[in-house]
């Protein structure tokens, strides 16, 4: 075949219409003139309205998963936020709670030591004023330590009072601590006198009931009854008469004996952490005798001249 012969025309399929550039610059003619168009007269406005009520549960849809982590931090932050303020809050209410029982409990020992200290100016023998420090060891004994002892001047013997009435005895005493046996303990016995009739009886610690007193030898026809108040009678030399005892509870009379049985209650069975200790009545101190008083009288010369007592006088004026 020549080739002369041959179509040299382009094909169909390849055949090119207009150049890239020039489409470039035709659309973008015409972009230009869509958005100056929209602009000016809000074409695509309901386009763009259609299209976001459609994308609108898919946009929802896509914020989910981001929206889901930063509520579960915020969650757990929140959470551990809350806990930790609820433990501040605690730690605060305990230290508050705790000050208030120190605030209670100093508040009672004021009042304790402003009583002990009314008492002891009513007291007319030496006292010394001590502290609770804890219970005897021995758990079948009432008894406690105190803490002044011998190098304080606590004797052994000693009576042991409260502002409510009679507390105890010092049975043993150490150089820095003393041990004080208290009226409930059953090798504790005190003399008491009936403040309402003047008798005179015996008690002893609780031998029958803990926490209580017992008056052996009572005759069934002593005249007493519940509440009688029982003081210190001051015979024995040790507790000083008048200091509160304890109170009739129980009187049982029994036709089958002669001594009727007879309980009281303690006044003060420690129940505060002040003391207060008396040395005993035959150990104070002697008071000195009053001395007369001398008159003094003005004699012939001017000068005042002792004159004798008021007794000395009226004897000797009687005399001729």
């Amino acid at each position: 075949m020549a080739l002369d012969t041959i179509d040299r025309s382009v094909p169909p399929i390849f055949r090119q219409g207009l150049s890239a550039t020039s489409k470039l610059v035709m659309l973008g003619l015409l972009s230009i003139l869509l958005m100056a168009a929209d602009h000016r007269f809000k074409i695509s406005q309901p386009i763009r309205s259609g299209i976001s009520i459609v994308l609108a549960p898919l946009e929802w849809l896509s914020l989910q998963p981001g929206r889901t982590i930063h509520a579960a931090a915020q969650y757990f932050g929140d959470l551990n936020e809350a806990q930790d303020a609820a433990q501040v809050f605690q730690s605060r209410t305990i230290a508050q709670a705790q000050r208030l029982q120190q605030v209670e409990q100093l508040t009672q020992e004021n009042a304790q030591l402003r009583q002990l200290l009314d008492l002891r100016n009513e007291v007319a023998g030496p006292s010394k004023a001590v502290q609770v420090l804890y219970d005897a060891a021995d758990p079948y004994t009432d008894r406690v330590v105190v803490d002044r002892g011998q190098l304080a001047g606590i004797a052994a013997g000693s009576a042991v009072i409260d502002a409510a009435g009679v507390v105890g005895q010092v049975t043993r005493v150490y150089p820095f601590v003393s041990e004080v046996t208290l009226l409930t303990d059953r090798e504790q016995t005190i003399p008491v006198m009936n403040a309402r009739t003047g008798s005179r009886h015996v008690a002893y610690g609780g031998s029958s009931e803990a926490g209580s007193l017992d008056l052996k030898f009572v005759p069934s026809g002593t005249d007493m009854q519940q509440g009688d108040l029982l003081t210190t009678s001051g015979i024995d030399g040790v507790y000083p008469p008048g200091l509160h005892v304890g109170r009739i509870s129980r009187i049982d009379r029994r036709v089958d004996s002669s001594f009727a049985r007879v309980q009281a209650t303690p006044v003060s069975v420690q129940r505060g952490r002040h003391l207060l200790v008396l040395m005993p009545v035959k150990d104070w101190p002697a008071k000195p005798a009053p001395q007369p008083e001398v008159q003094r009288v003005p004699s012939a010369k001017g000068k005042a001249a002792p004159s004798l007592p008021a007794s000395a006088a009226s004897t000797s004026g009687a005399t001729p």
